[in-house]
């Protein structure tokens, strides 16, 4: 029986276990210096603030961090110095984000029906969002988050427009993306063994031919990519304190 078939015809009957493996091995390129990860807010690291929504989450059984080799000691006391004790492991981030994210995904327990991998850089994620993705991959295997694009998109050619796509059904994805184990383990090994550049883990499960359910995401769920995002975020976290 092929993979798809079999996710086809097990379909799971009750909130499932499920692990987060928070991809933390960025080096911040343009942060300009700046550790978006460890940029402080309120005296307190930007992971420490996502590692703490998948903390109190009910439906996440265990976490993962996957770190850049000269941050590990530094995550392992944030952890500590939090009471992270759903955190079980920090590994090491591979040379690419795909590596990292499978070096996390293969920790997980084997306990873990599913798999949900975040985005470090992402602390405004709420625990609404990750209790409906996870729900609804354990219906449909793989789920994600979703806003509508709300600004006209165009294309450019050599800085200049040259085409106005239409945005009606243009959605920009964000994390947690939720899938089956084995499901994910499949598509992030094929991806490498293929050597296919994909930019994110809903791809490299596409390329299998499953289908992914959209859930409603949030405008305020931003990924830090620079300088910019993190006095957005900055504003976010104090609006909430």
């Amino acid at each position: 029986m092929s993979l798809l078939s079999l996710l086809k015809t097990n379909k799971l009957k009750k909130p499932p276990t499920c692990t987060a493996v928070i991809a933390a091995a960025g080096i911040s390129q343009r942060c300009e210096g700046e550790d978006k990860l460890f940029y402080r807010i309120n005296d307190k690291p930007v992971l420490a603030y996502t590692v703490d929504v998948f903390q109190n989450c009910k439906l996440i059984n265990e976490i993962i961090i996957v770190a850049h080799e000269g941050r590990i000691d530094s995550i392992a006391g944030m952890c500590a110095e939090n009471d992270f004790s759903k955190v079980t492991k920090i590994m090491k981030g591979g040379s690419t984000r795909l590596e990292s994210v499978i070096n996390g995904v293969y920790a997980a327990s084997g306990k873990s029906r599913l798999i949900a991998v975040h985005d470090g850089a992402r602390p405004c994620i709420d625990s609404g969002i990750i209790e409906r993705t996870i729900l609804c991959a354990g219906m449909y295997n793989a789920a994600a988050p979703a806003v509508a694009i709300a600004s006209t998109i165009k294309k450019i050619d050599d800085g200049i427009i040259s085409e106005t796509i239409n945005r009606e059904g243009l959605y920009e994805i964000q994390t947690p993306q939720v899938f089956r184990s084995e499901l994910i383990k499949a598509a992030l090994t094929n991806a490498q063994n293929k050597s296919i550049d994909v930019t994110d883990d809903c791809m490299a499960v596409e390329i299998l031919g499953a289908h992914i359910r959209i859930v409603d995401g949030s405008r305020r769920n931003i990924k830090i990519t620079d300088n910019n995002d993190l006095y957005i975020i900055e504003a976010f976290i104090n609006e909430e304190s």
